[in-house]
């Protein structure tokens, strides 16, 4: 197991605390392993309900990102860091309150460009959302402080 799997690990035996937005929607990391990770969310509308009353599209983009995000981070070395160039997301269904579980997978990771997907299910198991993103490895001076 690779040092990045291990520094995520810790997180999921509440070790270290999660990062702040997972702490700000309420995400938690149940699982990863060599490019995968799956996250999990107890959705509800007196928090994160969009205007219409269902649970807003940005939560479920976030939640899928940082599935995606943790995914692709546990292929890479310790001295690269990563950032995405381009995410794209397609709701499938409308949710309220119930929980929603984020498997990111990555499909390819290259030399510089990595592409992951996630799919995010409602408690049933029933699609909720389909997630893609494409992310550029950094190294050397412009991965210092990421």
């Amino acid at each position: 197991m690779n040092e990045r799997i291990l520094n995520m690990q810790k997180i999921i035996n509440r070790e270290v605390p999660p990062p702040p937005i997972a702490k700000l929607i309420g995400a938690e990391l149940l699982q990863i392993e060599k490019g995968k990770a799956v996250f999990e969310l107890e959705c509800n509308t007196e928090k994160h309900a969009n205007p219409m009353g269902t649970i807003h599209g940005g939560i479920l983009c976030d939640i899928a990102d940082m599935a995606m995000g943790v995914a692709f981070s546990s292929l890479l070395e310790m001295n690269e860091t990563f950032t995405t160039v381009e995410l794209k997301i397609n709701y499938l269904k409308p949710i309220w309150n119930e929980k929603i579980t984020a498997k990111g997978e990555v499909i390819k990771k290259g030399k510089t460009i990595g592409l992951i997907k996630c799919d995010v299910f409602d408690d049933g198991g029933s699609l909720v959302a389909h997630a893609l993103s494409t992310c550029m490895i950094l190294r050397g001076e412009k991965s210092v402080g990421r």
